[in-house]
Formats: structure tokens, sequence, C-alpha cells
């Protein structure tokens, strides 16, 4: 089920209580009918009884903690997203039940007025529907959903200066994706100023989706009886500071009482085809102090994160784990309708990620799907998983030690001690 976001403070008014995703939980049998037995047989079958039902017992999931099913994500008439389904366990796959996240990078669905995809943008997401499966599904949403509000940013003569939006009713359309919660910290999320911000909350909100970023907006969610807090962070006034690292500790610190677990959406680093690796330090673009990455993400997981999903440079980065939490330095681009964002070579490459995660913040598996635009900005899966060859690629080369290991297939997993 899907929780109302909270938030300390907002900017606006605190959303209302969103559609249950999960369907009835899972139930114990009611009694079993008894019938006569002949004496003779009578000590044997209730030995027999005693042996099944203490096995019923443990395949239960028994104990002190909180109980839900691993993989099942909603499936029930109005829920936001697709199930992310229950299938057995591969050989040396964990069972420890688990939720999955899921998440992606830069989400551009076209710019208006005059660059919006066909059909009002029904269909834009359909060729990767099957990918965007999680028990929480999570984008950076890179435009206003907002008509225009008359404070576009670049005025009206723009040059070498980018707005983007696209009507408030494309909300529709993430949400029949499978999305769940837009991450508005980035540099477009204020693209036509504090109406056209506030109009896109009111937009997803209407659509049942959830929303973060904001300063001080902390959204609570409840998966499957596991609160997540998710917050989202950039450089801008309009979300919390990627710069002011004291000032991240404590929203973490925050988000970390009111919920279990703590995920950090963060649009961090510097821009270009060639920003693919990771580097200590602060990263500048055209001026702007863009954060220095490494230090922001393990500041945060120090303070209690448990999952760091970043974007940003419109192109993929390498994953680290780091305290055994695992950091996704940029997701890259996912969507750019219209050809709102470039799509040539590597800057068309981005993809999916999903992570599992116990109800303490352990990792206990994930994957990295492929995905590309094609020249419209279009996302579909690659089936050349150019993607996924970057990443391994940039991941073995900036984090030799504590990098993510990641197979031919996607798989996630840690490094030895990590």
């Amino acid at each position: 089920m899907y929780a109302s976001a909270r938030s300390v403070p907002r900017p606006r008014r605190t959303a209302g209580p969103g559609p249950r995703l999960a369907g009835p939980g899972p139930h114990l049998a009611g009694p079993v009918p008894r019938r006569a037995v002949p004496g003779p047989r009578l000590a044997a079958l209730a030995a027999l009884f005693a042996v099944l039902l203490v096995a019923g017992c443990s395949d239960s999931g028994g104990g002190d903690g909180p109980l839900w099913q691993t993989g099942q994500g909603g499936g029930s008439t109005g829920s936001a997203g697709p199930a992310s389904g229950d299938q057995p366990a591969a050989s040396g796959e964990s069972t420890e039940p688990s939720i999955s996240l899921t998440a992606t990078g830069d989400v551009i669905m076209g710019n208006a007025p005059n660059r919006l995809p066909p059909n009002g943008g029904k269909g834009f997401f359909d060729d990767v529907k099957s990918a965007l499966k999680g028990d929480l599904v999570m984008g950076n949403l890179e435009e206003p959903l907002t008509d225009d509000t008359g404070a576009g940013k670049c005025g009206p003569n723009p040059q070498n200066c980018y707005q983007f939006r696209a009507p408030p009713g494309y909300a529709a359309h993430l949400r029949s994706a499978g999305f769940q919660l837009l991450n508005q910290a980035n540099n477009h999320g204020n693209d036509y100023g504090q109406q056209g911000y506030e109009n896109t909350q009111s937009a997803l909100e209407a659509h049942g989706l959830k929303h973060t970023g904001a300063p001080g907006e902390i959204t609570v969610v409840d998966v499957k009886g596991v609160k997540v807090a998710v917050v989202g962070f950039s450089s801008y006034p309009w979300s919390n500071s990627l710069i002011d690292l004291n000032a991240a500790k404590q929203v973490i610190e925050m988000a970390k009482g009111m919920a279990t677990l703590v995920v950090v959406q963060v649009h961090m680093g510097a821009e270009g085809a060639d920003k693919t690796r990771v580097k200590p330090g602060t990263e500048m673009y055209v001026g702007e102090n863009r954060g220095d990455p490494m230090r922001f993400a393990r500041t945060v997981i120090d303070a209690g994160a448990d999952l760091v999903i970043g974007h940003g440079p419109h192109v993929l980065r390498g994953l680290e784990f780091y305290q055994g939490k695992l950091i996704a330095y940029s997701l890259g681009n996912f969507a750019g309708g219209g050809k709102s964002l470039q799509s040539a070579g590597r800057l068309g490459w981005g993809g999916v990620l999903k992570v599992s995660l116990t109800a303490e913040g352990r990792f206990v598996g994930g994957t990295f799907t492929s995905t590309v635009m094609n020249g419209v900005g279009r996302p579909s899966v690659d089936r050349q998983d150019r993607g996924l060859g970057l990443v391994r690629e940039v991941t073995r080369a900036d984090f030799p030690d504590t990098g993510a290991k990641l197979d031919a297939s996607g798989k996630i997993s840690a490094p030895a001690g990590g």
C-alpha cells in the first residue's frame, strides 16, 4: 500500500492519502475440519499433523520482525504500478524477505507547446513498462508539468538557455508507465517559477503520484509494511542542498527518525558525454557548483541513508558500495521526448536500476537494465546492452575495490567485504 507524503517543512500543502497499491495480505487458513479416526492410527496421524504444522509455521516467515511478501508489488484494482511478481528464487539467490526499489535517470516527455510526442503522449513508455516493475518505482522528473505561467526562466527569445514543460495531464503517462514517485530536485524543476513547481506537484497528486525534492520535504511511503523515506537533493535553492553537507546530514537524520529505510535522490555532477568518470572533489559546470558526488554520497550514508540514486551528468556513471550501501552515481538519460535531450552515442544510453533491500537496509540483490532513447527521445530497452557495458567499464576503473559487481545479464552483487 502507498501511504501519504509527509514533509517538514514544505512550501505547500501535504498530499492526501494516496491509492492503495498492495492487495490483501496473506492470511492464515481457518480451522481444519475434524473427523473420527480409528484408535490404532490416532497417535501416528497426530504426530504427522504436528510435523506439518511446524513446517507450515516456519514457511510463514515467523519471528519478531514485520512480515511482507517478497516481490509482491500490488496489482489490485487502482494500483499505481504493475506488480513485481512473486518468482521462485534462482539457485544461489537470497530468499530473505525484501522490497524492490526501482529507479531511472532523467525523464522528459516533451516540451510544450511545439515539441510533444504524437497521440498526446499516449504509449510513450510502452517499450519500457516491463522493466519498470518494482514495489516502489521512482524517476527524476526533469521538467515541470504545467501550463505556461509566464515565468519561464529563459524569457521570450532564449539564447543558449533551455526550459522545459509538459501539459499537466502528462502525469497520467507517468502513472500508466508504473512510476509512483518523482523527484523535482534538479536544474529544470523550477523552469516556470514557483507556480510551475506547485502546478507540477498538483498534477502528480491528481494522478496518485508522490513527489519529493522541495526544501525540507521528506516523502514517506509505506511499501508493503516498510516505511521508506525519499529525499531529493540538488545544488539549487528550490531543493535540499547538495552543497551544504551539514544541512544534508540533518535532513537525513530527520528522515531516519520517520522511516525504516531512507532513499536519496540527488542531481549532481558536471554534464556532458565525457563526464562518465567519478573522481574525488567538487565538479563545476557553466560556473555552477554541482557538488562533490563522492563526498556527498558517503556523507548521507554515514547519516543513515540506505541507497543513493544519482542523475545529472546526462551519462551513465559507476556503481559503488560504501558501508554496505549502494551508490549509483548517475543513471543517465532515460527519456527526452521532443528531442529535449541529446541522444547521440552514450548521451542516449540510460538504465533502470532495481535494488532489493531488507527492512534493516541490507542489500540482497539488484539488476541493471540498459535502455536507449530513439531519435525523438522515446525510451526502449536496449537489446545491445550498451549502457550495461559502459557501467561495468567505468565501475571497474573508478572503484576497483569498492565497485559493484555486474555480470553480463546486469545482475548486481556487492564486492567481497562490501
